[in-house]
Parts: C-alpha cells; structure tokens; sequence
C-alpha cells in the first residue's frame, strides 16, 4: 500500500497520539487578545476626526486664496498642514490594519485587488520600523514647517526641533538595523522546529506503515511556510490533478540550484498568488527543480482546498487539439474554470506549429484573471518565439506574464550529479 508524506500543518514538536491536555486557560488569555478590537475601531473614529480636520484646513486655503488675502508662505504652510494631516492619517491606517492583523485576528485580505503591498508580509518588526519611518516623516513635515516660517519661530524652537528629528531618524535606523538580525534568528528558529517536527513524524511513520518509494527523503529546507488548512478531500484532489509523482515543497533542496530565490518560493508557498488568479512561471535548465516546486505547489493548492490539473505541455497540446476537432473547445476551456490552478510543464522542448499555438493562446486568453497556470520550462516567455509559431506566440507570452512571478533557477542537472555522485 502506498504510503503519503504527512501533511504538516504546524511547527510543533510531535507527540503520540493521546488525550490532549487541558487548554481552557490557553484558550481563555487567547481570547484576551479581542479586547484590543476596541482599541482599534477607537483609533478608526479618530481617523475621522482628521478626514474632518483635513476638509476644514482645505476650505480655509481655498477661502484664503479666492479672497486674495494668500502669501506665499500662508500657502506652502497651509499645503504642509495638508500633508502632515494626511501622512498622520497613514500612520493610522497602518497601526489599525496592521496591528489588528498582526495581534488580534487576520482580516483576510489575501487575493483582494486594494490589498497593501505591506500588508502581505506584515510582523511585528516591520510594523515598527514602517511605524518609525513614518514617524520621521512627519516630523520632517514639522521641521520644514518650521524654516518655511523662519521670521516668526525661535532659534530655540528650531534648534530642539533638530535636535528631536535627529533623534527619531537614529532611532529607525537602529530598529531597521536590529530587525535583521531579530527576522533571521526568527526564521532559523521556525526552520529548526520544522526540521524536527517532520522527523518526529517520520521515525513515527517508519513505525506503522513502510515508506512509499515514490516519496523523497526530506532535504534541506527552504524556510517555506507549512500549507495553512487541511481541508477534507484533499487525497481525492491530488489524486484528480494527475501528478507524474507526489513532491513536497518541504522537501526541495534549495542547497542544489546556484541561482534560487528562497523569500520568493516562501511568498508563493502561501498560495496568495492562487487566490489572486496570477501565474508563476519556472524557468532554467532541466534538472534544476522546476517541476518539483510546480507540483510541490500543486500539492500545497490541492491540500487547501483547490483542485489542480497537471499535464505536459505536449499532453496539453493532445487535449485541446482534441476538444477543438471534437467541436466542444469552448466547452473544455469552461470545463477547465472549475480548476483553481493549471500546470503546464515543459515547455520548450516540443515545438508547436501556428494551430497548436493558436489553442495554447486562446486556453491563455481564457484563464486571464479567470484563474491561474503554473508554467515551466528551458525559456522565459521572452523567448517563446523560439518554441511557438505565428502571430499568436508574442501575444500568449504577454498575457501570461502580464500577473505572473518569474522564477529563475540555475544550475547543473540534479539527476546528473546522483548519477556522477553514484558512479
């Protein structure tokens, strides 16, 4: 019997299965972290005291400026009362949204067309330095207010006013320069607890069923987060996407490739580019791992609740074909709306002729913002040129790329180097 690789759904050290201990105390100061919510949607009314604040300054400024009564200082000082408003304005968004993310509850905007950039990778240290940063920005709005108003402020004013912006521009640049380090002891940590974890698992697998052959030995890890839920069904979804074999994105040895971009597979590990409808596309040399972190994804997609389809991309060019002789090409593409995500790989070592790059272009056009492909091949999509014909091709290759994480890597064929490392 074919035994699965766990799923791991949390870096925790392992335990035999048993009666849980109580938690009713942990749950109960867990659930302590609601009383902030008040907090925060009393920061939201304050919020509106400076939308309020705003709209009064700007009806003074145009009042003032109709009635010819405006220097020149008035205006620029009345402009800077503007920004320094609305720049204290930003500092509330990101306290309400990123505080209330980061200590209370998530808010569930991964996907969403306004999502901030900042927002996806929000933890407490980011929060302060963005927080400190802003902070010296609006403190320069106060200092340049002061120059701009040289006449009528104190060298004693203007003096400490320095004096303190110098002081909050130091201490965000020693939080910047202690969040480093602070993430990547954070980071190494989490991988540590990983790594045991999924061997506490495995001496226990070994216990009660033979390993499957199919499945890799765990290798190195690329700090990639474990899949958020188990959803129900996910077995039948994995069997249903038709993977050539079941690879884990745990089990990728980020070690091989020379050229490999860690923080960006982490970031697609998330499955936020799933839920957004863009593409990722793996390019490099064969033997480098493309396929593996594509149905490392694929399995990560199915394990959260979506359904995938994984072919080549010759056994792709079959399938359409076919529908497109059968008569039903629209009805296939439709078909194909009920898969969150579709693998297409190697491209690049088949050709295809101006009809087989017609199909593959109009299953582009389709799926554009309607749902995402996984792609990879020897190539960019730059390059395409080289592998599909008429006019079709340079169109196909922009319009996948158009939403779609590029993701290089380079190095030798990690099949050539176990034969060489074998012999």
């Amino acid at each position: 019997m074919q035994h699965s690789s766990p799923t791991y759904l949390a870096p925790a050290p392992y335990a035999p299965s048993s009666s849980p201990p109580p938690r009713t105390l942990g749950l109960a100061l867990f659930a302590t972290r609601w009383l902030q919510a008040p907090l925060y949607f009393g920061l939201v009314a304050v919020q509106g005291v400076y939308v309020y604040k705003f709209f009064y300054e700007l009806w003074k400024l145009i009042l003032t400026c109709v009635g010819g009564r405006a220097t020149e200082t008035y205006v620029m000082l009345a402009v800077l009362k503007l920004v320094d408003v609305v720049m204290i304005a930003n500092l509330l968004i990101m306290v309400i949204v990123g505080g209330y993310e980061t200590f209370v509850s998530r808010i569930g905007l991964q996907g969403h067309r306004d999502q901030p950039e900042w927002l996806s990778h929000v933890n407490p240290n980011v929060l302060k330095v963005k927080l400190a940063t802003a902070i010296v920005g609006i403190s320069s709005v106060h200092l340049l207010q002061m120059f701009v108003d040289v006449h009528r402020t104190s060298r004693h004013s203007l003096l400490w006013g320095t004096v303190i912006h110098m002081a909050f521009i130091v201490s965000a640049a020693i939080l910047a320069y202690m969040s480093g380090p602070m993430a990547a002891r954070a980071d190494q940590i989490h991988s540590e607890i990983q790594q045991q974890y999924r061997e506490a698992h495995s001496r226990a697998d070994d216990q009660d069923a033979p390993a499957s052959p199919s499945t890799p030995p765990p290798g190195p890890t690329a700090a990639i987060p474990a899949p958020r839920t188990g959803e129900p069904g996910a077995e039948s979804r994995i069997t249903e996407a038709g993977f050539p074999s079941r690879t884990l994105l745990e089990h990728f040895d980020a070690d091989h490739p020379r050229l490999f971009d860690r923080e960006r597979i982490a970031r697609l590990g998330k499955l936020d580019f799933l839920i957004a409808r863009h593409n990722v596309v793996f390019t490099g040399p064969p033997g480098t791992g493309k396929t593996h972190l594509a149905v490392g994804l694929g399995v990560r997609a199915c394990e959260s609740g979506h359904r995938v389809l994984f072919a080549t991309a010759a056994e792709w060019a079959v399938r359409l074909s076919g529908a497109r002789t059968a008569g039903r090409l629209d009805q296939e593409l439709t078909e194909l709306d009920g898969y969150g995500l579709l693998i297409v790989d190697e491209i690049g070592y088949v050709p295809f002729d101006a009809d087989t790059t017609a199909l593959f272009f109009q299953l582009v056009a389709h799926r554009y913002q309607r749902g995402s492909i996984v792609v990879t091949g020897d190539r960019p999509p730059g390059r395409w040129d080289e592998i599909f014909s008429g006019p079709a091709a340079a169109a196909m290759a922009d319009r996948l790329a158009h939403h779609a994480e590029i993701v290089r890597l380079d190095g030798d064929s990690y099949r050539t180097r176990r034969l060489t490392a074998g012999a």
